[in-house]
């Protein structure tokens, strides 16, 4: 799979972890935020490939839901035509600020080609930034 399909692909579970309402695990209420802003550094960060919360402190809830949300990755890739293998990294970091909810997808593919892409809101969407020629573009991906 190409690299912007498995982004897509890790997005789209950010995003449903982020909605709160876990539809693509069954029925299965989340508030990541909430308990974000209850860790140290006011953000909460997930391996869905491990499926554990790798920085920030999570609820034995929100933990379990980690858990089955890295079988979902797995169904999501097989969907798409390929395969979890794929993915070498697969992580979201989830905090808040004044501007809203915010939330940062990382994922390196097996070939070794790493990217942070940064959304707001829910559902996420790329913030938006001005171009060299003034124009509104969504916000690149960092490498």
């Amino acid at each position: 799979m190409k690299h912007a399909e498995l982004r897509a692909i890790v997005h789209n579970i950010g995003d449903s972890f982020a909605s709160g309402i876990g539809l693509l695990i069954g029925v299965y209420e989340i508030d990541v935020f909430s308990e974000a802003s209850r860790s140290p550094d006011g953000s909460l960060t997930i391996d869905f490939l491990a499926g554990r919360v790798t920085e920030g402190s999570a609820s034995s809830s929100l933990a379990e839901a980690v858990t089955l949300y890295r079988d979902a990755l797995a169904k999501l890739c097989a969907q798409a035509g390929g395969s979890i293998s794929e993915l070498a990294e697969a992580q979201v970091r989830y905090w808040s600020d004044p501007l809203g909810r915010r939330f940062a997808v990382t994922i390196q593919d097996r070939s070794g080609r790493r990217s942070t892409t940064d959304y707001v809101g829910v559902p996420g969407t790329r913030p938006k930034v001005m171009d060299s020629l003034g124009r509104l573009r969504p916000k690149p991906s960092t490498r």
